[in-house]
């Protein structure tokens, strides 16, 4: 990699003024929150017999993906806060773009393989404990995790083999992909293009998927004759569909819309909601609906008691 800079300046959110404190006070609740409810999540995977099927495993790797990017995002966005701004290495850079596309990449692909699992629980139950087997799960979280990683290093090599030369001042809260490459004076083209191809298939491509697969799930839950049945069947799904919504709806915003007539602040503000809000609301949406969790977390709650 060539480079002119020794150092990037991040600008993070500039003229916040007399709300700088209440902003970072609130952003360190939301990282606690966000810590906490991710890792209680896993512990009542981890203890809780109730909790041994497919879909809580699949819900676990999606917090595991959420503490992943919280620990990557959010400490560098504290930071900018408090003191106006940050500066970090081109290097450093890249290593928290690293983190942020592979948390990024694999929590698209787990909310597919979670729809898959909604899909053949509903269309297809007799099936389901064949199909959605220990060894698949397993199988197909390890994939999902290695394709997070080998994607972001295409990415991360392209990165290393641009030519970076001032300015070295990124109007924004992290290193994302796009301006990384504001920075760089080289050929943008040939990246642009891996870019395009490499997001429609893991991102436009799983969420066509998806949108498929609750096409048939909602066609087959309507054919339930009773109420009480149909109701149970949207329960199990409104919760994933209501992070779907939430994911996917930034997402598309940030990176899809065109740039022209979208304000700095507004994709900044997005981009908020998706690094920084996503991963507190997710492990609440998961399980303040979910009875098993809070079975899960009583009982959990007992254990505790007694001990101590």
């Amino acid at each position: 990699m060539q480079n002119n800079i020794t150092s990037i300046f991040l600008l993070g959110f500039p003229n916040l003024q007399n709300f700088t404190f209440p902003f970072f006070s609130l952003l360190v609740l939301i990282f606690c929150g966000t810590i906490s409810g991710n890792l209680l999540i896993m512990v009542l995977y981890l203890v809780s017999k109730t909790l041994q099927s497919p879909m809580y495993f699949f819900i676990t790797q999606l917090s595991l993906c959420d503490l992943l990017l919280t620990t990557d995002i959010v400490p560098v966005l504290l930071h900018t806060v408090l003191y106006g701004g940050s500066s970090i290495t081109l290097i450093e850079c890249i290593i928290q773009f690293y983190f942020f596309g592979t948390s990024e990449c694999s929590e698209c692909l787990l909310l597919l393989l979670m729809s898959y699992d909604r899909y053949v629980a509903i269309c297809n139950p007799l099936r389901y404990p064949s199909i959605m087997n220990h060894r698949f799960c397993v199988a197909s979280v390890i994939i999902i995790w290695l394709m997070g990683y080998f994607v972001t290093s295409m990415y991360v090599i392209s990165i290393c083999n641009l030519y970076f030369s001032g300015p070295h001042v990124i109007d924004h809260f992290y290193c994302d992909l796009e301006p990384i490459l504001e920075l760089s004076c080289s050929d943008l083209s040939r990246i642009h293009t891996q870019l395009f191809i490499l997001g429609s298939l893991f991102a436009i491509l799983p969420f066509l998927v998806i949108v498929t697969s609750y096409v048939y799930i909602v066609s087959t839950i309507l054919k339930i004759p009773s109420t009480t049945g149909r109701h149970k069947a949207f329960s199990t799904c409104s919760s994933h569909l209501i992070v779907i919504s939430i994911y996917y709806g930034t997402l598309i915003m940030v990176y899809l819309c065109p740039t022209k007539g979208k304000s700095l602040k507004l994709s900044k503000i997005l981009s908020l909601i998706y690094t920084v809000l996503t991963p507190l609301l997710n492990p609440i949406i998961y399980t303040l609906r979910n009875n098993d969790f809070k079975e899960a977390f009583h009982k959990l709650k007992l254990i505790l008691h007694k001990s101590f």
